[in-house]
């Protein structure tokens, strides 16, 4: 009898999986390449701060390869931006549907004409353009553009998503019925239990040891010290090819009884930074290492992911020994299954709050001597009694104390208000040039303050100890080649930097006219075109740029080509 419910469960999930494909048209998007589909990462797939929106499909490790439209429709939009997409194509379909294709290198003769025209009449290389449908119409395997690395790519890909045209939400494509081979179920590879009295921060992450028999993980009977607890899975999907993919669906069930569920169908954009609830930030952050949670964290509002009404939160009422059955699943109904028992050992005390608690769906302020920090209702996912205090800073620029903000490993989900008071009276030159630093884990961030009264504020959505410089320095840009040089080659990279903050604005303006540098992290790159063609004799080329404080640096150089 067992063992038929367990098989019927099963049944369930791949007749679940099979009815939400059909719901979609099948086969009518085709490869986006011309080569087989492979997958480098998947729709759900675990990122900093957001899901993965797509399909990573490798290309070799080569750029440049040919991507043809998916189906017959208009390219509606096409954006060009430093990070994210880099170079992107929006195509709309009549279906109801729009895919993107993004980490472009080149759009297709007659759009690419048409960005860099519109690039050189903005004075702008960065784009967000949308097209009417007569503009730029396709047809199903037509040359839209070449393949590439751009914008935040880690390597030679194209990301391929697919999205409902109205509601812009991103659709798992796995869903739209292309051939990709996947006989291969998850593999799990931790187990964790968290105490639910106070808070999935504290104490954290219990681990538990994971063996494996078959497509059949076992633990030894987990014995746990607080009547409230919940599950944690460390678990990646593999496809034929070998890559570790994002987990699709799991399921918890207690005593034979389904507790809690997620799938990953669909998000949008506005939506992804929710991922912060659906993980155990802490061990993604500090750690590198994913745990996916089994339940639902308080202040969690991704929509259409969890099973209603199932929190996965488990109350233990006795010491009895209680089942516990993990079920995890891809889009191809392959299936892997982790069993354990859980028992309530000895009850230790619990956290308790504090008056610098932040609490999910209230909003708080909470002042230290010299700064505040203001949240709002939708600011933590999970309890955090919140530590703010101040040390000194050796930093001869600073022109405050360093604010300590809890820790950086302690997600936030929307944008706080930092105010912080200066150490010393600041002169109206000095205030326009206040920064503020956030330094979270091994990264950092700047912007420039809006000064209120005496209080210069800033807006941030990570936590970690930040202070208020005052940055006189000029960002600069350092060529290729050596001044007056004679350039053969097809381009010309400034390598840009500034000590503090960013470089804001970028200008180069080639014999006093406007020339288009993309950018790549942090250098500036012009190929040449018919702007300055072969030939055509020594040229100035004057470079302007602008750091977080508003310095300017205004810089020439020659060359010859």
């Amino acid at each position: 009898m067992k063992n038929f419910s367990k098989l019927m469960v099963a049944i369930c999930l791949i007749t679940a999986i099979i009815t939400q494909a059909q719901n979609y048209p099948q086969n009518y998007f085709r490869n986006p390449l011309n080569v087989p589909m492979q997958l480098a990462a998947n729709f759900g797939a675990v990122r900093a701060n957001h899901f993965h929106m797509g399909l990573d499909l490798r290309t070799n490790s080569q750029e440049n390869l040919p991507v043809v439209a998916a189906a017959d429709g208009y390219v509606s939009r096409i954006k060009v931006e430093r990070y994210g997409f880099g170079n992107a194509v929006y195509i709309t379909h009549p279906n109801g549907y729009t895919t993107v294709y993004a980490h472009l290198n080149k759009y297709f003769d007659k759009l690419d004409e048409y960005v860099r025209e519109r690039q050189y009449k903005d004075e702008k290389w960065e784009q967000d353009i949308t097209f009417q449908p007569e503009q730029f119409p396709v047809t199903k395997g037509q040359l839209i553009a070449l393949s590439g690395n751009t914008g935040g790519s880690a390597g030679p890909h194209l990301h391929f998503e697919i999205r409902d045209t109205k509601t812009e939400e991103c659709i798992n494509p796995l869903f739209f019925g292309f051939n990709i081979p996947d006989n291969v179920a998850p593999v799990i590879s931790g187990l964790y239990w968290y105490d639910r009295r106070f808070s999935t921060y504290q104490p954290g992450a219990n681990g538990i040891a994971v063996k494996k028999a078959g497509n059949t993980y076992t633990a030894d009977v987990v014995r746990v010290n607080s009547p409230m607890i919940s599950f944690g899975i460390k678990a990646v999907d593999k496809a034929n090819q070998g890559f570790n993919l994002g987990i699709y669906q799991a399921e918890l069930l207690m005593d034979g009884k389904l507790i809690y569920g997620f799938s990953i169908d669909k998000v949008s954009y506005d939506d992804t930074r929710n991922l912060n609830g659906c993980i155990d930030y802490t061990k993604f952050s500090r750690d590198k290492m994913s745990i996916q949670h089994l339940s639902v964290l308080p202040g969690m509002k991704l929509q259409n992911y969890s099973v209603p009404n199932l929190t996965g939160i488990i109350n233990l009422q006795d010491e009895d020994i209680h089942n516990i059955e993990i079920i995890l699943k891809d889009v191809k109904g392959n299936i892997s299954r982790l069993v354990t028992k859980v028992q309530l050992a000895k009850t230790t005390d619990k956290v308790s709050a504090t008056d610098k608690t932040v609490m999910p769906n209230e909003g708080k302020t909470i002042a230290v001597e010299n700064a505040e920090i203001s949240f709002s209702k939708n600011a933590v996912y999970d309890a955090v009694n919140f530590n703010a205090y101040e040390k000194p800073d050796t930093d001869a620029n600073a022109a405050s104390n360093a604010i300590v903000l809890n820790s950086p490993y302690i997600p936030v989900h929307d944008d706080y208000t930092l105010r912080i008071k200066p150490n010393r009276k600041l002169t109206n030159e000095e205030k326009n040039k206040a920064v503020i630093i956030l330094d979270y884990g091994s990264d950092r961030t700047s912007v420039k303050g809006n000064w209120n009264g005496e209080r210069v504020e800033g807006k941030f959505n990570r936590l970690g100890t930040a202070k208020l410089v005052i940055d006189n320095t000029i960002p600069s840009v350092s060529p290729s080649w050596k001044e007056g040089d004679f350039i053969n080659g097809y381009s010309l990279r400034l390598k840009g930097a500034t000590k503090v903050g960013d470089i804001v604005s970028f200008r180069a303006e080639l014999d006093g006219k406007w020339l288009r540098f993309s950018r790549v992290k942090d250098d500036f790159v012009y190929v040449f075109d018919e702007k300055c063609p072969k030939g055509s004799g020594e040229h100035s080329l004057r470079v302007t740029t602008i750091n977080t404080a508003g310095n300017i640096n205004t810089q020439t150089f020659t060359f010859r080509r």
